[in-house]
């Protein structure tokens, strides 16, 4: 079992945080409202890292220090909260429980050793916590799992935990189970010491648990011991538990963490921690510590992402070691009005030191606009983060984290490394933005400070894309949800002092024509000197959806001299992209140019533009037209039990339902053909379908005509 150590700094020891082994990076996940915030607090008074546990209804937390969390009273960013117990540097990850702010989750996990789940004894199991569940299962991080708020009227731990079981397997076996029920918990009592820990008068005191708790701890403790052993390496620990031997409780602690860092075993507890009005013991904070500074692996245990060199060739395994190659990555980025630009930095191999000469590199993003991103930097001032405040550190060691600061160019999901060896770490995956906003700016001042201010915001947040529509002249933030876009238009006017309002989404249709026609463009002027002169006829016909367009040549007798064939070809195609009937672009027809006239003198490139283009406004004066709206080939994941309401909500969005299949988990795969016009808001209204546990991805596929009864009225509204 990895070295605990002593206290930090001990005669002939190295301080926690430059000792892989002696660092735990631990993620707090769970759903929105079960109290991983407070148990932050709570976590962080316990150790004496702050003075007083603050509240989230006071807006006073450590990890909700962000100007919109403490507004919103909800976390929306990654915060990192270090306190150091029993010798052990704990950096705390608290990641946003709301959907819309996965990537932050995403984020967390990947700067994370293992995952602290967070389960409200109030609320239980639902599906997003399923879903949350699943995303730490995906990236084999180690669990536990901390039954919240027992302390509460409807809490009920033993309904949470027969859930939890359900939910995420039989693994999860509880390590210690709490004390009397709702506004009656006073303690715990640990299964493998047989202990009781009692709370009622405030500090923990121990003792022996009553005859009522005995037939209890047995039962529960014999699954318990069983579930460790299964995972051990001591192939005998069975043989002797099943011949009535007393196995060593040490022996047992050190087999627990082999079970957890294997993802076999997922220790459970129960907290309380009063907040709002109530009053009460907080419950359980010594035993959390203790299962995350003894259960949890430590970063040398962990298998690292891989690296490759950014010059090209094979990749390579990385180690935990202080003294190996420097590889660190950039898991979130901030901006701080004071300070500038700040960088959550996880350091996988060697020591980050300040002042160091580091090389930059990332994915896509050329894509970012950062064609040279591949660049070296000098490192700033690192700190240890808590909440605004940062302690200056000299160095960050392998496995630990820190804040940088003024790093200028590297931004979220970036690699620091060494120039002599520059290595790029595989990416994590980021959900993709599927909430479209489209946003203008408030005044002329606010729209010269817009550019900049986005620039920040892409680069702090990789689940934002931005698209500037030359089609439809609209600046669209594509977001995660509503409150993630709610949070992004926030901080413009807050953060950087850009004020812009939210404008109706204007999709791109097309046009077409209906049917066959012919027109006739005639650009004749005189004006002294030379004039303008040149007149064509065409025919236009209409072609299949996705034809583009084709340009017949049909001139006899050089009616149309050869050298303005390629004019007219020129206006066409640039009337073809202002439209001809309602503005927008014309697509899937055939022009043949028939018939013609010049002049020897005042004929001209600018003129047979001119005429061809008028001649196709004329054809379309003649036709009837044909409005024609995007539409996407849709993939929606969502339980099984929400499979018949997301068909029926789809078939009313004027989508035709292709099929689905059963994918494994509980969940079905539907496909489905929509209209763009129809999910402009498909992501919030998905998430209410399903109770949160939905997702779902889209795609373009074709042009079709728009229904004769919507043409007229969404022509009006979207017309440039």
């Amino acid at each position: 079992m990895t070295d605990r150590g002593g206290p930090s700094g001990g005669p002939g020891r190295a301080p926690a945080a430059d000792r892989p082994g002696g660092v735990r990076n631990v993620a707090l996940v769970g759903h929105s409202g079960a109290g991983k915030t407070t148990l932050v607090e709570a976590l962080l008074a316990a150790t004496g890292t702050i003075a007083r546990a603050g509240r989230v209804e006071d807006g006073g937390t450590v990890s909700d220090s962000d100007d919109v969390e403490v507004r919103q009273r909800r976390s929306v960013n990654l915060a990192v909260a270090p306190l150091e117990h029993a010798g052990t540097k704990v950096n705390l990850i608290d990641t946003p429980g709301y959907a819309d702010f996965a990537g932050d989750l995403r984020a967390g996990l990947r700067a994370a050793d293992a995952a602290l789940f967070a389960v409200s004894a109030v609320d239980g199991v639902d599906g997003v916590t399923r879903l949350l569940w699943e995303e730490c299962a995906a990236v084999a991080l180690p669990r536990a799992v901390v039954i919240t708020k027992i302390d509460q009227v409807r809490g009920d731990f033993e309904q949470v935990l027969a859930q939890c079981r359900d939910a995420f397997g039989e693994g999860v076996l509880p390590l210690y189970f709490p004390v009397g029920a709702g506004e009656a918990a006073t303690g715990l009592v640990g299964l493998l010491t047989r202990r009781c820990f009692d709370y009622a008068a405030g500090a923990r005191r121990e003792c022996a648990p009553d005859g009522a708790l005995a037939g209890r701890i047995e039962e529960q403790r014999a699954a318990l011991i069983e579930g460790i052993i299964q995972e051990s390496e001591d192939e005998s620990l069975m043989d002797r538990y099943i011949g009535g031997e007393e196995l060593d409780v040490g022996a047992l602690v050190a087999d627990l963490e082999t079970a957890v860092a294997r993802g076999g075993l997922h220790p459970v507890l129960a907290t309380s921690v009063p907040h709002g009005d109530r009053t009460g013991p907080v419950i359980g904070m010594l035993e959390l510590l203790e299962i995350v500074t003894q259960a949890f692996p430590g970063p040398a245990e962990r298998v690292l992402p891989r690296v490759e060199p950014v010059a090209g060739g094979a990749p390579r395994e990385l180690a935990c070691d202080p003294e190996g190659p420097l590889v660190a990555e950039v898991v979130k980025t901030t901006s701080d009005p004071y300070v500038g630009r700040i960088s959550l930095v996880r350091v996988f191999s060697g020591t980050l030191r300040p002042d160091a000469l580091v090389h930059v590199s990332g994915h896509g993003l050329a894509d970012r606009g950062h064609e040279d991103h591949d660049v070296d930097e000098r490192i700033g001032a690192l700190g240890a983060p808590l909440g605004k405040a940062q302690t200056p550190v000299g160095s960050c060691a392998a496995g630990d984290i820190c804040a940088v600061a003024k790093l200028a160019r590297a931004e979220t999901g970036d690699t620091l490394s060494d120039p002599a060896d520059p290595l790029l770490m595989e990416p994590w995956t980021m959900p993709d933005p599927l909430l479209p906003v489209a946003i203008e700016a408030r005044s002329k001042a606010d729209e010269d400070k817009l550019g900049q201010a986005l620039a920040r915001l892409v680069a702090e947040d990789p689940t934002l894309r931005l698209e500037n529509n030359a089609e439809t002249r609209q600046l669209v933030l594509w977001c995660m949800g509503e409150a993630h876009a709610d949070v992004l238009i926030d901080r413009l006017g807050g953060r950087y002092g850009v004020e812009v309002d939210r404008a109706e989404l204007r999709v791109p249709l097309r046009e077409t024509f209906g049917g066959a026609a012919s027109g006739l463009g005639r650009h004749v002027k005189q004006s002294g000197g030379h004039g303008q002169y040149g007149i064509c006829r065409v025919d236009v016909e209409p072609l299949p959806s996705g034809a583009g367009f084709e340009f017949v040549d049909k001139i006899v007798g050089g009616v149309v001299p050869r050298q303005f064939i390629p004019s007219v070809e020129k206006g066409l195609r640039r009337q073809m992209a202002r439209g001809v009937a309602a503005g927008y672009p014309l697509v899937d027809v055939r022009v043949t140019l028939r018939d013609g006239k010049a002049h020897s003198v005042d004929s001209s490139d600018m003129a047979f533009q001119a005429a061809g283009a008028l001649a196709l406004k004329d054809a379309a004066a003649g036709a009837p037209m044909l409005l024609l709206e995007p539409v996407d080939e849709v993939a929606v994941l969502v339980p099984d039990d929400h499979v018949g309401a997301v068909m029926s909500d789809l078939s009313a969005r004027r989508g035709r339902v292709l099929g689905s299949q059963t994918v494994p988990g509980g969940r079905t795969l539907v496909r489905a053909e929509v209209p763009q016009l129809e999910i402009v808001r498909y992501a919030i209204d998905l998430r209410s379908l399903s109770q949160g546990t939905g997702t779902f991805s889209r795609g373009f596929l074709r042009y079709e005509p728009l229904p004769a009864h919507l043409a007229d009225k969404v022509a009006a509204a979207h017309a440039p």
